[in-house]
């Protein structure tokens, strides 16, 4: 792992003070307080901003087409982050968006991506069912052909942002005897479409996500991503880059792992704590003086340090574990303070609270915790699938 600092050409350090100074501009106090009310992780007017500059094409075309060079493009990702850019619709529009350019015919994919640059087209998963847990093969939501339409009927749940999509990318069944992972067709389905219901849900965190219920939904096979029961090639790409799973450039300037823009906020959290007990009284004592804390927190420090240095699929693992053991003892190391809101008035600590609600979605966004696991023993140990079937009963 190459930890050395990166020397910023002229234009590129022209490049990250003139992108800090838009995103000062239009990522505002208000826009941040929206966000932590609504629970969106998304802003229209800064998005559509964003796409007016330029900045939502150039991060989805190469360099080599007329987007960001590498060491501009990690700029912007760390420049957003640092800006809290509500961000999470555009993160599912631009690894859909890849999809519609390689499987979509060229009338939808050259209209869809026109509106994805300009920001006035967002998109959104439509893979989890109530009953489907983290195994999206076992879809049951339906698809019948009725000429040159399709019927849809079912729902889909944590459909993240579909209150302020366009367009949904939708995993359905339209084989039911064929094998799961040979039964699958995806769509494209507009959102306006009649049979579409959006009923909102608020997460432990505060974050807004939705159930979406699909009654009847026609939708012509224009909107048809790749081949019929062949949806799995379709939706393994983004499946990945969303696990994670996928090789890290060699040139270092990749986060080491998927997660770490949420475990930024542990970053956070650490360093407000850490300012908190590190702070003398009148009488000169600062809590940190007592070992006990000083050893929680120097665990948590060090726990920290290394989920952000751990890579792949294992890091996304780490991040999310390690956020669930520590935020409890942020708290616990600052006291009552830690019990107050992001952006709560006389807060000097105001996102160890956040952490610990956050904790347990960051351990089953894209998939849980013991399906990561899974993964790895499966193969990168090369360990055999689980068994989950009942105990054999012992003979007499």
């Amino acid at each position: 792992m190459d930890f050395s600092h990166v020397e910023l050409s002229s234009e590129d350090a022209a490049f990250r003070e003139e992108l800090r100074a838009f995103l000062a501009q239009i990522v505002t106090e208000d826009v941040i307080r929206r966000d932590r009310e609504t629970g969106d992780n998304f802003d229209e007017g800064v998005h559509l901003a964003l796409g007016q500059a330029g900045y939502l094409e150039r991060e989805f075309k190469s360099e080599q087409d007329g987007g960001f060079t590498r060491v501009q493009r990690r700029i912007w990702a760390l420049e957003r982050r640092r800006a809290e850019v509500p961000w999470v619709t555009w993160g599912t529009t631009i690894m859909i968006a890849r999809s519609v350019a390689k499987f979509a015919s060229p009338e939808i994919r050259d209209d869809v991506l026109r509106g994805v640059f300009d920001g006035t087209v967002r998109m959104c998963l439509g893979y989890t069912e109530p009953e489907g847990g983290s195994d999206v093969a076992t879809c049951k939501t339906r698809a019948v052909r009725d000429g040159d339409q399709w019927v849809i009927n079912g729902s889909k749940m944590f459909t993240t942002g579909a209150h302020n999509c366009q367009y949904v990318f939708l995993i359905t069944n339209t084989d039911p005897d064929a094998p799961k992972h040979k039964s699958l067709t995806m769509f494209l389905v507009p959102l306006d479409t009649p049979g579409i219901e959006i009923q909102g849900i608020r997460t432990v965190d505060g974050d807004r996500t939705n159930i979406v219920y699909y009654s009847d939904v026609r939708v012509d096979d224009k909107y048809r991503l790749g081949e019929v029961n062949g949806g799995w090639s379709v939706v393994r790409e983004p499946l990945d880059a969303e696990h994670g799973a996928v090789a890290a450039a060699h040139d270092g300037l990749d986060d080491v792992a998927i997660m770490t823009h949420q475990a930024t906020f542990m970053a956070h959290a650490a360093d407000n704590v850490a300012a908190l007990v590190g702070t003398r009284d009148a009488a000169g004592r600062a809590a940190v003086d007592d070992g006990s804390v000083a050893y929680r927190l120097g665990r948590s420090f060090a726990r920290l340090e290394a989920s952000l240095s751990t890579p792949s699929i294992f890091g996304r693992v780490a991040m999310a574990q390690t956020m669930r053991d520590i935020s409890p003892d942020f708290m616990d190391i600052a006291g009552s303070v830690s019990a107050l809101p992001m952006g709560a008035d006389g807060g000097a600590d105001d996102r160890s609270e956040y952490i610990y609600r956050f904790a347990p979605l960051v351990g089953i966004y894209g998939g849980t915790l013991e399906v990561f696991r899974n993964m790895i023993a499966q193969h990168v140990l090369g360990l055999g699938k689980p068994n989950y079937s009942p105990p054999k009963a012992r003979a007499s």
